[in-house]
C-alpha cells in the first residue's frame, strides 16, 4: 500500500487538502477519514464538499445523527458518519453500495466498518503534530494515484507562488487532460492544466498503437512548444506562467469563458467568420516543424500523413458500421472503403500544407469581445497540431462537431476565409474547396466512429445525440464532384442514412 504525508499548519491548510482531494474525486471512489475528535476531519470534509459544489458557503452539517448526507455536486458525494454503527453489516442498510453506483463516498469513523470498505479506498488519517496536523494518505489503485497527483499539483502551485490558491474544476475533455481555475485574492484567476503523459494502447497496426499512428501528442511538451510558436506569430494563446514538463503541469493565463454560441445555444455567425479570418492569417505564414518548448527541449510537429488519415477514417468502419449492422465490417467492405479513400487522398497531393491545429472548433476558441481584430479570438487545446492540409482546420470550424452549423453559416465562414486569403495574395480557391471537401469527409467519418466508441467502449452515451449532425455534415462534404466515387460507396452501404438512436 502506497502512502504520503502532508503537514497542515492550520485550518486553512486542512481546507486546501480537502480541495486537493476533491479535484481528484471520481464516481465510485471511497475516502476514509480517520482521526481523533478535533483532528480536523470536519474541516476537511466541508472543504471537499464545497469544492465539489463550487459553493464556498454551502451548509455542510455533520451526519452524526442522520448517518449519511448526500450532495448533488459535480461528482455526487455521500457523506457517511459511522460512529454509531454497531456492526459493519449495517452499512448495507445505509445504501452504501447504491451510493457508490452513483457517486463517491466520504466516510468518517471508517474503523467501524473497515472490513466492508473496498480495496481501492483512500485512507486519510489526521493526527496532531505540534501546533498543526499531519495528514497521512494511504491506499492503492487509481483513486489513490489520482489523489497523489492532485497533491503534486498543489506542490507545483507552491513553486509558482500559488500554493495558497483556491482550486475549482474547470473542464475536462475526452483525453486524460483536465483543467482547473485557480484563484488568489487580488490577482486574475489562472488555469491549472493537468496533462499526464499519454498512455499508449495496444498495437493495432504494424506493431504500433493507434496514438502513434495518428500522431496524438504524448506529453505536455507539445502544448508548450506549439503555444509559444503561435504566440510569437501573433495568435492569442494562453501565456504560460509556470511549467513542469516532466510531470505535465502548466499554470496558464485564463483567456475567458465566452464561446461562440448565443444564449439559446445557437452559433453566432460573425464569430465563426472571424475565426475563419484568423485561420487565413495563420495559413499565410511559414511554420517550422521543429518548435522549442524550453532551452534544449524541442517538439517535432508530426505530419498528417496518409497513414494517420486512414487510421482515423477507419474509426467509421471499426465502430460506426458495427453499430449499424450488428456485426464487424466484412473484408469486402473494408477493401472497398480503403480503395475509395486512397483515391480521394491522392487528390490532396499538391494542396497547401501548413500548421494544422486539428481541433479548431468552438469548444477550443474563446471569444473576447472587448478586443479588436484577431485578438478577439483566444485559442486553446493546441497540443495535437500537425503539419497538414490548410483546409482541415477550416472544415473543423465550419462543420463544428458539437454545434449545428447551417449551410448558410458554413458558407459565410468559408467566404470569410477565402476573402482574407485572396486579400493577402495569390490563392487557388478551387484547390482549396476540393481539399476542404476531402478533409471534411475524412474528419466527419472519423467523428462518427469516435462518438460511437465513446458510447460503446467508454460508457459515454451522450455523444450519440451528435450523430445526425455529423451525418449531415458528411453528406455536405461528399456532395463535391471530386468525391463522387466515395459518395456512391457510402450510399451503397447505407452509411449516409438517418438511423434512430
Amino acid at each position: 500500500m502506497a502512502g504520503l504525508e502532508r503537514f497542515l499548519a492550520d485550518e486553512a491548510a486542512t481546507a486546501r487538502l480537502g480541495e486537493d482531494v476533491a479535484m481528484a474525486l471520481r464516481p465510485g471512489d471511497v475516502l476514509a477519514l480517520k482521526g481523533d475528535l478535533g483532528a480536523g476531519k470536519s474541516t476537511l470534509a466541508r472543504a471537499l464538499i464545497r469544492a465539489l459544489a463550487d459553493d464556498a458557503g454551502l451548509d455542510v452539517p455533520s451526519p452524526t445523527f442522520t448517518l449519511v448526507q448526500s450532495y448533488e455536486t459535480r461528482v455526487p458525494v455521500h457523506h457517511f458518519d459511522l460512529y454509531r454503527l454497531s456492526s459493519a453489516s449495517e452499512l448495507d442498510e445505509l445504501g452504501f453500495d447504491d451510493a457508490l453506483a452513483h457517486g463517491a463516498a466520504l466516510v468518517e469513523w471508517p474503523e467501524r466498518a473497515e472490513a466492508a470498505l473496498p480495496d481501492g479506498t483512500v485512507w486519510i488519517e489526521l493526527v496532531h503534530q505540534g501546533d498543526g496536523r499531519l495528514a497521512k494518505l494511504s491506499g492503492q489503485g487509481a483513486a489513490f494515484d489520482r489523489a497523489a497527483r492532485s497533491l503534486a499539483m498543489r506542490d507545483f502551485l507552491a513553486t509558482a507562488g500559488w500554493g495558497e490558491a483556491g482550486r475549482r474544476f474547470f473542464v475536462g475533455d475526452a483525453s486524460a487532460r483536465s483543467y482547473e481555475i485557480v484563484s488568489l485574492a487580488g490577482i486574475a484567476p489562472r488555469v491549472l492544466m493537468n496533462s499526464p503523459r499519454l498512455v499508449l494502447g495496444p498495437p493495432v497496426r504494424d506493431g504500433k498503437p493507434y496514438a502513434v499512428i495518428a500522431h496524438t501528442a504524448q506529453s505536455v511538451t507539445a502544448f508548450v512548444a506549439i503555444d509559444k510558436a503561435l504566440h510569437a506569430a501573433g495568435v492569442s494563446v494562453p501565456e504560460i506562467h509556470a511549467q513542469d514538463l516532466e510531470q505535465g503541469f502548466l499554470l496558464l493565463e485564463h483567456l475567458g469563458a465566452e464561446g461562440f454560441l448565443g444564449q439559446n445555444g445557437e452559433p453566432i455567425a460573425e464569430r465563426y467568420a472571424a475565426a475563419g479570418e484568423l485561420l487565413a492569417m495563420m495559413h499565410g505564414k511559414a511554420w517550422s516543424d521543429r518548435m522549442a518548448a524550453a532551452p534544449g527541449i524541442f517538439h517535432d510537429v508530426p505530419p498528417f500523413d496518409r497513414e494517420a488519415m486512414l487510421i482515423e477514417a477507419d474509426l467509421l468502419v471499426d465502430w460506426y458500421v458495427p453499430m449499424l449492422t450488428g456485426k464487424p465490417a466484412g473484408n469486402a467492405l473494408l477493401a472497398g472503403y480503403h480503395n475509395e479513400w486512397n483515391k480521394v487522398l491522392d487528390r490532396l497531393e499538391g494542396s497547401q500544407y501548413t500548421l494544422m491545429l486539428r481541433d479548431f472548433h468552438s469548444p477550443n476558441i474563446i471569444w473576447r469581445g472587448d478586443r479588436t481584430g484577431h485578438d478577439r479570438l483566444g485559442v486553446v487545446d493546441v497540443q495535437d497540431a500537425l503539419i497538414g492540409p490548410a483546409a482541415y482546420d477550416v472544415a473543423s470550424l465550419a462543420m463544428d462537431a458539437r454545434v449545428t452549423i447551417s449551410p448558410e453559416i458554413e458558407k459565410r465562414t468559408l467566404d470569410a476565409y477565402v476573402a482574407a486569403r485572396r486579400a493577402a495574395g495569390a490563392f487557388d480557391e478551387a484547390a482549396f474547396r476540393e481539399a476542404y471537401a476531402i478533409t471534411a469527409a475524412q474528419r466527419n467519418s472519423k467523428i462518427l466512429g469516435i462518438f460511437v466508441r465513446l458510447e460503446k467502449r467508454d460508457g459515454k452515451p451522450f455523444y450519440l445525440k451528435h450523430l445526425p449532425r455529423i451525418r449531415d455534415y458528411l453528406r455536405r462534404a461528399l456532395a463535391h464532384p471530386a468525391l463522387s466515387g466515395l459518395h456512391d460507396f457510402y450510399a451503397a452501404h447505407g452509411l449516409l442514412e438517418e438511423r434512430p438512436l
